[in-house]
């Protein structure tokens, strides 16, 4: 009977229950991992656009301008021609990056601290999980919102042979989206007792 009962303790702790948070391959890590991986892909997407700011300003003038679309005239109302306007769109975009990446890098050490706590501190992942979310729920606007169903269907995008971001944002979109599925799932951030490693 003592058996029985050890045993299901360690099925528990192997399910992301107490004892999951530093078990290699436990959801806390996981939804960890995630949250660190989009947060350094947006810092070095926001940095790239700060440093490199001519490339991606063309993309996002020639988007909004539709100049590479079918340039079907029921659609080519929605065309924004005005460069000071796109120059304006696109400098929103960074700040919304930046933002979003200084919000995860912000989960990214709370569930670090979470995590490598002595005896595990269940309320501090419970924060990650939040500020993560946050974090997260920005990029998929950015990429959903902004750049599938903004980009690709007002401004007509998926016409456009030479500057289509629709793959990208796709990509972005599935990562964050995966990263917030799995920080949501029962057992990623324990109800109570240790994180780490029970003994």
């Amino acid at each position: 009977m003592a058996d029985n009962k050890g045993l299901a303790e360690r099925h528990t702790a192997d399910e992301g229950g107490a004892g999951a948070g530093r078990v290699p391959g436990g959801l806390p890590v996981a939804a960890a991992a995630l949250t660190v991986t989009v947060a350094v892909y947006m810092a070095l997407v926001a940095f790239g656009n700060i440093t490199d700011f001519g490339t991606n300003q063309q993309f996002v003038r020639h988007v909004l301008a539709m100049d590479t679309t079918f340039k079907d005239e029921d659609l080519m109302w929605r065309a924004i021609e005005s460069k000071a306007l796109a120059d304006a769109a696109y400098v929103l975009i960074i700040a919304w990056e930046t933002l979003a990446a200084l919000v995860l890098l912000a989960s990214g050490w709370q569930w670090a601290r979470a995590l490598t706590r002595r005896g595990g501190d269940p309320a501090g992942a419970a924060r990650a999980r939040r500020t993560g979310s946050l974090g997260l729920v920005m990029v998929v606007l950015l990429f959903g919102l902004g750049f599938i169903a903004i980009g690709g269907e007002w401004f007509a995008m998926w016409q456009s042979s030479q500057w289509n971001g629709l793959a990208a944002a796709t990509r972005n979109l599935t990562l964050a989206g995966l990263a917030l599925v799995v920080t949501w799932l029962p057992g990623a951030v324990p109800t109570g007792g240790r994180i780490g490693r029970s003994s």
